[in-house]
């Protein structure tokens, strides 16, 4: 698997996939996740299953709406969340995208190809292992200093996540609640986002294109208690809370002001 074939999907997705007015409000299931299934997710899946059936390898899809699907006999797992923030897009908001991560093993750290695309604008946000990571073909990198200049955060249940980052986002020029976990994390690696904080557990499809795109860029990526997420499995179930920065000293900061401690680093070797 190598990111022209992740590339080639994302062109096929921007050709493919409606927009604005055209997207159906109407669910049409419930998927493996069991969360609901818009005719927009369903279309984006069928996309990147067609494409990935095509390239001839042996694969094992983990997918937020068919579950696990084996392509010649299963083999390089393929994790993929059709759309990231569907809700956002059956409600006219325009941030959602498309998230692929490429693993040689069973936990996040495998993670050695990931592949990010804004279904809106069309950046592509693309990490290679020790390699890199890029958006539209240039290579990025995340915030240097320690000023919490913009704070992205995702509240799944409010009443119980938002008290606990209060002191974080207090401390913050500006916060937001996008609303499509993999491209915060992604426009993080591209040091537009200072700190980005999930309190509820996620599944490994919600950050895993994301992960390896921060730490190629020189992030730092751990739990809300300051543990690595390395070791989480690859699955649907969900599994980690997430505490993403643009470097060390914002993540210290940031973990002293939500009650954590740094546990060990969570670096690739």
């Amino acid at each position: 698997m190598n990111v022209n074939i992740l590339r080639s999907i994302g062109q096929r997705l921007l050709s493919e996939i409606p927009s604005g007015k055209r997207i159906s409000k109407n669910a049409i299931g419930v998927g493996a996740s069991g969360d609901r299934t818009y005719p927009i997710d369903k279309t984006a899946e069928d996309i990147i299953l067609s494409v990935l059936e095509n390239c001839g390898e042996p694969l094992t899809v983990i997918s937020e709406e068919a579950g696990i699907r084996e392509i010649r006999g299963g083999g390089t797992i393929i994790l993929i969340d059709p759309v990231d923030g569907s809700r956002n897009a059956v409600a006219g908001i325009p941030f959602y995208c498309t998230s692929i991560a490429v693993a040689e093993g069973k936990t996040v750290g495998d993670i050695y190809l990931s592949y990010v695309l804004n279904l809106v604008n069309g950046d592509e946000f693309w990490g290679e292992r020790r390699k890199g990571a890029f958006l539209n073909g240039e290579k990025i990198a995340t915030q240097k200093d320690d000023i919490f200049y913009l704070t992205a955060y995702e509240a799944q249940s409010p009443s119980k996540d938002i008290p606990g980052i209060v002191p974080l986002l207090s401390e913050s020029r500006k916060t937001r609640c996008l609303g499509a976990t993999a491209l915060d994390i992604a426009y993080l690696a591209h040091g537009s986002i200072s700190v980005f904080a999930n309190p509820s557990p996620s599944r490994s499809f919600d950050f895993a294109g994301g992960w390896l795109l921060v730490q190629e860029a020189g992030g730092v990526f751990t739990d809300m208690g300051g543990n690595p997420v390395t070791g989480v499995e690859i699955s649907l179930k969900k599994s980690a809370s997430l505490l993403v920065s643009g470097n060390e000293r914002l993540h210290e900061k940031a973990l002293r002001l939500i009650g954590g401690r740094r546990k060990i680093p969570d670096k690739q070797e």
